[in-house]
């Protein structure tokens, strides 16, 4: 059954890619009022379970980014650490405020296609072993960051 596993990631890949496109002007419309310097900043790691880094990375470029901007999380960036046992992926999201994280996160859970990704992205075991979230809030000296503008659009 854990090789069919592949099979049920390609099968729900190809209608999210288009929605996760549809979801690209949603992101971009959703920070154009939120200024860095006032953002609410989430950082999360995923120690990803044995054997699964690459399920995990592909869960979020085909699932997760799309419907993060669709309940109105800023994706800020993202980093992988894979010289770390089983793999790492620490990233940013973004939000107006913790009122706003909460109710974008509680939607999230409660997506049918969120609960249908993760459901088949599991069927061979979970593909997180723990997870951490930190709260931050920039410093006044910081550099700004441009929110919303996603590296593939340079603009």
């Amino acid at each position: 059954m854990k090789h069919l596993a592949p099979f049920f990631l390609l099968a729900l890949a190809a209608p999210m890619s288009a929605a996760a496109e549809e979801n690209a002007s949603h992101m971009q419309a959703s920070t154009a009022t939120l200024a860095s310097q006032q953002a609410f900043y989430e950082m999360r790691t995923y120690y990803a379970a044995p054997g699964k880094f690459d399920a995990l990375n592909a869960r979020f470029r085909d699932y997760t980014l799309g419907l993060f901007a669709r309940h109105g999380m800023i994706n800020v960036a993202y980093w992988s650490q894979p010289d770390v046992a089983d793999g790492k992926l620490v990233y940013v999201l973004a939000y107006k405020d913790l009122a706003s994280r909460d109710a974008a996160w509680a939607a999230f859970r409660a997506d049918p296609e969120w609960q249908a990704a993760a459901k088949a992205s599991e069927v061979g075991g979970k593909l997180t072993a723990k997870v951490e979230s930190v709260y931050l809030k920039m410093t006044d000296y910081s550099p700004p960051l441009r929110l919303g503008q996603s590296a593939r659009d340079p603009s």
